[in-house]
């Protein structure tokens, strides 16, 4: 499985979110406490949007473990963003290539996925099917979380990013059940159009990988004064992660299973249910 970030709020050096923390991503890809398997080498990735692009997000790859890549640190010293995401990889069977590593882009969404599609190799025929015949030739890698992102888009990403991702994973659902497979879907998974980010966290089994979301910066600084990256982020500035950056009490919150998160978070609840559509 994998580890993975999605930041959203004030313009930060994406180094103060990835190499800073006691606990970062970084630190995940080779010493990750709660996934499924603790070191996470098989490449990483970057998307992010620039606070005076076009909206389309800009995407760095590599094949390579991300604790010792040179480029990717000094990229993440230099690179200022207001949304980003990063993911490090544990295959879960696909090929380790580029085209296999998260996140991936079409036109101004990013994605990416932790998980798996239980039996992918049986029910890959008819997923792939199920994608718009437009967008077919989009898919570069072999992964399920490549072929989840592209029904989302064929389900109606840019119109109804949450009902998008319940088809798909309604659609995953019921091929699977078709097909003998009892617990066909896992996944944690983000979406942002570069103006929002969508987190879900779903699994057909009822015990989802983990996933948390930070509290209000406003919140965190009173608890943490001494924390001086946060001294300059605006309140809404939230994190969501696999797994948490440090051990400070009242930082991180876990994502109920079954539930999605919006960034930036609405007046009233954190996150909301989420159920598949059938």
């Amino acid at each position: 499985m994998c580890r993975w970030l999605a930041y959203s709020g004030t313009p930060v050096l994406l180094d103060t979110v990835l190499y800073r923390p006691e606990h970062s991503l970084i630190n995940q890809s080779l010493k990750s406490r709660l996934g499924v398997e603790s070191t996470n080498g098989d490449g990483f990735g970057l998307g992010w949007y620039s606070a005076d692009g076009n909206g389309t997000p800009a995407v760095f790859r590599d094949i390579g473990p991300a604790w010792n890549n040179r480029n990717l640190q000094e990229l993440a010293a230099h690179v200022r963003s207001p949304l980003f995401f990063a993911h490090v990889r544990a295959s879960t069977g696909s090929a380790i290539q580029q085209t296999n590593c998260h996140p991936f882009r079409h036109g101004r969404w990013l994605w990416m996925h932790n998980g798996a599609i239980g039996d992918f190799h049986r029910l890959q025929r008819d997923l792939c099917m199920a994608v718009d015949p437009a967008l077919f030739s989009c898919i570069e890698g072999s992964t399920d979380s490549e072929v989840m992102f592209y029904l989302a888009v064929t389900y109606g990403l840019d119109q109804d990013p949450p009902g998008a991702v319940a088809r798909m994973a309604g659609l995953v659902e019921r091929l699977g059940k078709e097909h003998g497979v009892a617990e066909p879907l896992q996944m944690t998974v983000a979406v942002s159009d570069g103006e929002r980010v969508w987190a879900f966290r779903y699994s057909s089994q009822g015990k989802s990988r983990s996933l948390y979301y930070s509290s209000r910066a406003d919140t965190v600084r009173h608890l943490y004064p001494e924390i001086d990256y946060l001294r300059e982020v605006s309140d809404d500035t939230r994190i969501v992660v696999s797994e948490p950056l440090g051990d400070l009490p009242g930082v991180w919150n876990e994502l109920p299973e079954s539930s999605y998160a919006v960034l930036p978070s609405g007046p009233d609840a954190d996150y909301l249910p989420f159920i598949p559509e059938l």
